[in-house]
């Protein structure tokens, strides 16, 4: 890993062409909830597409060859990495095709549509959109780039914990939401080789445990229906994202339904901070859970939000209601 690590200037010069360089945000309640730790969190809700995948796609995309972009691409997705594809294909001139399950957030089908993708929707099981990808990749010749193991998505979805470090110096903890483990894997590697002594905490919500019980049985298990509301982490651990997390995380705990949903209350009251409950885990991880309280109080620590794509249609409809009436 010391070697894939050296790519990682030549990877974030590549990515910062087109990427935002997001902000570093701080609280002083939160602070004092952890210990009195100094917080600094990675906003990747305000990156370009709402999420951190625009990172990893926009760096696979670009490492592709010239009959691969003339072919067009194809990606699965249940909403980021969909949206993320969409603008990097368009701003680079290739087609984009994006496998997308029924039960997707509409907000994020009409974003990916918006972006310039053809959507192709899919049965709602993790495997049916990948069926139908790999099925349209043989019917077509369109190249796949998948969500999260992909050396070129990873190494791009890292520079996020790159530029975070960059920016604050050295840390003591990091966490990072886990799903398919893309965002954890790149910013494994980044975040080691840039701090040797850090810890790299993943979190995963506990309806959707897979990678928690992967990481400490040692063997990869696949997610099967989960049921929670961070609809971004219901993918399973790719066996490239696996290999470089057993080798690089040092820890992964678990959050309920009720913590990812105060987490995202923390943000939006606090912070003022719009988070989906995916990007709220981390921040769940670190407020809620007892076992890694010993490693946080005066701690150096960062937090990667890793998007900000929710549904607030419900809201601004409750909100209409209660307008005066003229």
């Amino acid at each position: 890993m010391v070697k894939i690590f050296e790519q990682y200037k030549e990877v974030y010069e590549r990515v910062k062409k087109g990427a935002n360089k997001t902000p570093v945000m701080t609280s002083r309640t939160l602070n004092s909830l952890v210990g009195d730790a100094k917080v600094y969190i990675k906003c990747e809700n305000f990156q370009r597409t709402g999420s951190f995948k625009f990172r990893g796609a926009y760096n696979a995309l670009n490492c592709l060859s010239e009959q691969e972009k003339e072919k067009g691409v194809i990606a699965h997705s249940s909403g980021n990495h969909a949206q993320a594809v969409a603008l990097a294909a368009t701003s680079l001139g290739v087609k984009s095709v994006i496998v997308m399950p029924e039960n997707a957030p509409q907000v994020k089908k009409e974003a990916t549509s918006h972006y310039g993708a053809e959507i192709v929707i899919s049965g709602n099981d993790p495997s049916d959109r990948e069926k139908l990808a790999d099925d349209l990749v043989q019917e077509k010749g369109y190249t796949l780039v998948h969500p999260h193991d992909n050396k070129n998505v990873f190494l791009g979805a890292g520079t996020a914990a790159y530029e975070l470090i960059e920016e604050v110096g050295q840390l003591d903890l990091l966490f990072v939401p886990v799903g398919g483990g893309g965002l954890l894997s790149g910013s494994s590697i980044a975040s080691k080789g840039l701090c040797p002594d850090i810890k790299v905490i993943a979190v995963e919500p506990k309806n959707a445990d897979d990678a928690f019980r992967s990481f400490y049985d040692k063997k990869l298990y696949p997610s099967v229906n989960p049921n929670t509301i961070a609809d971004g982490l219901r993918t399973s651990l790719g066996k490239n994202t696996f290999k470089v997390i057993l080798e690089k995380v040092d820890k992964i705990i678990t959050v309920t339904e009720e913590q990812i949903v105060d987490a995202m209350q923390f943000y939006w009251e606090r912070m003022k901070l719009v988070v989906e409950p995916s990007g709220a885990v981390s921040l769940a991880g670190l407020l809620y859970n007892e076992e890694i309280s010993s490693w946080t109080k005066g701690a150096k620590i960062g937090v990667i939000i890793s998007g900000g794509n929710i549904d607030l249609s419900e809201f601004f409809k409750l909100l209409r209601k209660k307008l005066p009436k003229n």
